[in-house]
């Protein structure tokens, strides 16, 4: 296999994924600054242009973070990342899909409207006057997901998890594009500073 790398969150959350798995791919790096994965080469392999990318040995692609995360985790047999038996499996879902719509996104749309504007105004459709919108959008929701993270180690429970994983590496991102974590937000911060020692999040 073979990973196609780059900048931001996204494929910070596979490698910080694989370095939980064990598992070591091969990976290409692609220069997005210089828009190298908007150019043929790339849209080949991944038609959105995004990153990453995984390369099968068959030479077939997986996009998404949570398709190549759960395909990773599928190879190596099922492990508590993605969760060991039906239910575990579904609580896992149901939480990364949540924080992947609710905060990751907001997160996102917010900065490609504001800080990232110039860099991705000729690129791609970005909402500058919604950016403020959509920041506070993040900001709820993680207020709401702190409420609910009371008494709780990790996202889903007592595991850690591809939630934690995606988390994480948006928070982080967003504390490099003036997208702090409220100092109010309590379970959250201590929640981040736990993941942040964990030796993968130097992924």
């Amino acid at each position: 296999m073979k990973l196609y790398d780059g900048l931001g969150p996204n494929p910070q959350v596979v490698r910080m994924f694989l370095a939980e798995l064990g598992t070591e791919v091969e990976t290409l790096t692609v220069d997005i600054m210089a828009g190298e994965n908007r150019q043929e080469g790339h849209l080949n392999k991944n038609p959105m242009g995004q990153l990453p990318t995984l390369e099968l040995d068959d030479g077939s692609y997986i996009a998404e973070i949570t398709a190549i995360c759960e395909y990773l985790d599928d190879i190596k047999g099922g492990t508590d990342l993605i969760g060991t038996n039906p239910e575990d499996r579904a609580v896992t879902r149901m939480w990364t899909r949540r924080i992947s719509l609710n905060i990751c996104e907001a997160m996102t749309t917010a900065f490609r409207g504001a800080e990232g504007h110039d860099f991705f105004k000729d690129r791609l459709r970005t909402f500058p006057e919604s950016a403020d919108g959509f920041k506070a959008q993040a900001k709820e929701n993680l207020a709401l997901l702190d409420g609910q993270m009371e008494g709780k180690e990790f996202i889903c429970g007592n595991n850690f998890t591809l939630a934690d994983i995606m988390l994480f590496c948006f928070l982080h991102f967003g504390t490099t594009v003036g997208q702090n974590i409220d100092p109010e937000l309590k379970n959250i911060n201590s929640w981040f500073e736990k993941v942040k020692e964990r030796p993968s999040a130097a992924a």
